[in-house]
């Protein structure tokens, strides 16, 4: 009896001490794993994009004047010679009280200039008359010898000279017609009389066949020299514009091909970088950091059929492609961590972690190129945290898919 006393106090006593050593004993991590795979991979700069027209034309004013209304809008179509708009002479000014008081204070001393060269032609009219009558007489008297060479010479001269002052005062007369006329100018062209239909006028044409883009003055106006007035392009013709950060620049050549995603289309629309600009320029980040960029053009080479609805100015997400393969050994890149000098990872083997050294080629956002240390099927463990060891006892919370 207290045989069977004691052995079930020793077993109730190992119970206890067993299950205190199990309450004490570490518990399996959960943890998340991938499975290693072979599939395609690449690697890609991405940036937001924005399309344009390769050859764009402003249309301005070739002189200042006044632009008449521009009847088309944006989106018609234009054929290169086709008159866009004409330019007429500026409008003469209003006449305040001062204006028209001086003006007419202007006509009236014409007037009075006109008035006195005609009075001075009759004067010289009248000289000119005597001074021939007095050659005729003295010539007739030379003849008789009855007066001396030199005075038939002194004849001569005052006819001469009296017959130029008349044609002299004759051009007076003219001159202050046309000034009498220049005075009246300000008084019959004012803005305030209706216009007149104008004999000078620019007609502005379109250099190019293509369709209108954007109107810059589309009612009728005064316009400067230079003043943009309407711009012409072909919307068939675009590119796509991205500013690259330098340092991802540096990495593209002119041939890089490019995906255009998030355009608004159902396809992915494939490209070709044209051209990688020499010079940078400063820009300033949402976060208000200054970042050195540089503009990369690209051309799209789907068929046209494909994004017949993009037009000037649409916003594009670019991806260059830097490299890229259909059968790549790849990880999350989640599942990297540093180990020494390189990089390694745990794998999930028999509810254990296995940290194991693996050797890595390229790098995205997302995965990892395994080039040893991994087998395709074996799984890794990913997000592992400072409380993973070597050995440590793992349980499998789910399992993600690449």
């Amino acid at each position: 009896m207290k045989l069977r006393r004691r052995a079930g106090l020793f077993a109730i006593l190992a119970a206890i001490i067993l299950a205190i050593a199990y309450g004490f004993m570490p518990k399996p991590l959960p943890v998340e794993t991938a499975e290693v795979k072979r599939k395609y991979m690449r690697v890609a700069i991405e940036e937001e994009g924005r399309t344009r027209i390769i050859d764009r034309f402003i249309i301005s004013a070739p002189v200042a004047g006044f632009a008449r209304r521009i009847e088309l809008d944006a989106g018609d179509p234009v054929s290169k010679g086709e008159a866009i708009t004409e330019l007429e002479p500026l409008r003469s000014n209003v006449l305040d009280p001062r204006s028209r008081a001086e003006a007419k204070a202007r006509v009236a001393a014409a007037e009075a200039s006109l008035r006195a060269v005609k009075e001075n032609v009759h004067a010289a009219k009248a000289s000119a008359e005597f001074a021939k009558k007095e050659l005729d007489r003295l010539r007739q008297l030379f003849k008789d010898a009855l007066v001396a060479q030199e005075k038939l010479d002194e004849a001569e001269t005052e006819t001469r000279r009296t017959a130029a002052a008349l044609r002299s005062s004759e051009f007076a007369v003219e001159v202050a017609r046309h000034k009498k006329a220049a005075a009246l100018t300000a008084l019959k062209y004012s803005a305030a009389r209706e216009p007149e239909e104008y004999a000078e006028r620019v007609i502005i044409k379109a250099p190019v066949s293509g369709r209108v883009l954007r109107i810059n003055h589309k009612s009728e106006g005064v316009v400067n020299r230079g003043q943009p007035l309407i711009e012409i392009g072909d919307p068939q013709a675009l590119e796509v514009e991205a500013d690259l950060l330098s340092a991802d620049a540096v990495r593209i050549s002119p041939g890089t091909p490019v995906l255009f995603e998030r355009w608004g289309g159902d396809k992915l629309l494939k490209g070709r970088v044209r051209v990688v600009e020499p010079a940078g320029f400063t820009k300033i980040s949402a976060l208000g950091v200054e970042e050195q960029r540089v503009l990369v053009i690209s051309d799209i080479v789907s068929p046209p059929g494909m994004w017949a609805e993009l037009g000037d100015g649409y916003r594009v997400e670019a991806s260059f492609i830097l490299w890229e393969n259909d059968n790549v050994l790849q990880i999350p890149a989640s599942a990297l961590f540093r180990y020494g000098d390189g990089w390694a990872v745990f794998v999930f083997s028999n509810e254990r972690a296995r940290m194991r050294k693996v050797q890595i080629g390229y790098r995205n956002g997302l995965s990892a190129q395994i080039l040893s240390g991994l087998a395709a099927g074996d799984k890794v463990i990913t997000h592992p945290d400072s409380s993973i060891k070597e050995g440590a006892r793992v349980r499998l919370r789910k399992e993600r898919t690449l």
